[in-house]
């Protein structure tokens, strides 16, 4: 299948630029920009992963977050006549719950950000139900491992941390707050899976998560693995924090996914390998 990827060098695009090509599959990769009108699209699918994506950010200038998520969604759609369409969307658009989530629990977008991608899921399922394209929307949980970069991720900047590539940590709260992890390969394994399940005029959702953890078994986890305590500045919990967000991934594994990398110790392993400092070298306090 030929695959249109959008995000394809950032750091889901590049595992799944991976993935497909495991599977036998032939990504192209998108470098146009999401404002801009898009011609016919000569692929058999699109995998939609570019956007604006820091919740922080989004406070603070809500309408490009609009424009980028759900006009660039939009734009793309325009384009589409028959294919599949498969969108990167947030655990962030749930109301928090104590349970795990189903992709059947309500919905309440925290940022706008999160809002943003629940009016592009929208868009998207409306498209699917009207017979112009087939779609799958999975709500990404806390995406890990694989040598990522952005350190205002908690796992990522906990290694960090411990690396001395960066000066400490903060957290917000008593550390007990808890995340749902995956692995990056393992997000890339369920695109594929979704990928090959979608059927034109349907629509679905699905989470992916893999691994519930507190943020104080993150740190337990860096400092067991890199043998280097993480420097931590304890703040006051943030108001509204939300205490617990787990993932039924049900849906998912009934396509035949199974998560292989996606352990605490494993992401933590996987990272700490991708950034460790060199022989010798201490942390920077």
């Amino acid at each position: 299948m030929r695959v249109l990827v959008t995000g394809a060098t950032g750091y889901v695009g590049r595992a799944v630029v991976r993935e497909l090509q495991v599977h036998g599959h032939e990504p192209v990769v998108s470098y146009q920009r999401l404002s801009e009108p898009f011609g016919p699209i000569d692929a058999d699918a699109v995998i939609h992963l570019a956007g604006a994506a820091r919740v922080r950010e989004s406070f603070e200038d809500p309408l490009h977050y609009y424009a980028v998520n759900v006009g660039g969604t939009l734009n793309l759609l325009k384009a589409l006549e028959g294919q599949r369409f498969l969108l990167a969307s947030t655990a962030g658009v749930y109301r928090p719950s104590d349970v795990p989530l189903t992709e059947d629990s309500a919905l309440e977008p925290s940022s706008p950000y999160a809002a943003t991608k629940a009016a592009a899921e929208d868009l998207v399922a409306w498209a699917a139900r009207s017979g112009r394209i087939g779609a799958t929307t999975l709500r990404l949980f806390n995406v890990a491992g694989g040598g990522d970069t952005d350190t205002t991720r908690v796992i990522t900047r906990a290694v960090a941390a411990a690396a001395g590539t960066v000066d400490g940590m903060e957290v917000y709260g008593d550390g007990t707050a808890v995340r749902d992890f995956v692995h990056v390969r393992d997000v890339a394994s369920a695109f594929v899976i979704a990928l090959e399940a979608c059927s034109v005029g349907e629509s679905a959702v699905c989470n992916v998560g893999a691994t519930p953890a507190s943020v104080r078994d993150v740190l337990d986890a860096v400092a067991e693995v890199s043998g280097r305590p993480v420097d931590v500045t304890w703040r006051p919990a943030h108001p509204g924090e939300v205490r617990m967000q787990r993932a039924d991934v049900s849906r998912l594994r009934a396509l035949g996914w199974q998560p292989s990398h996606s352990s605490l110790t494993d992401i933590v392993k996987d990272q700490w390998l991708a950034s460790a400092p060199a022989p010798g070298r201490g942390p920077s306090r």
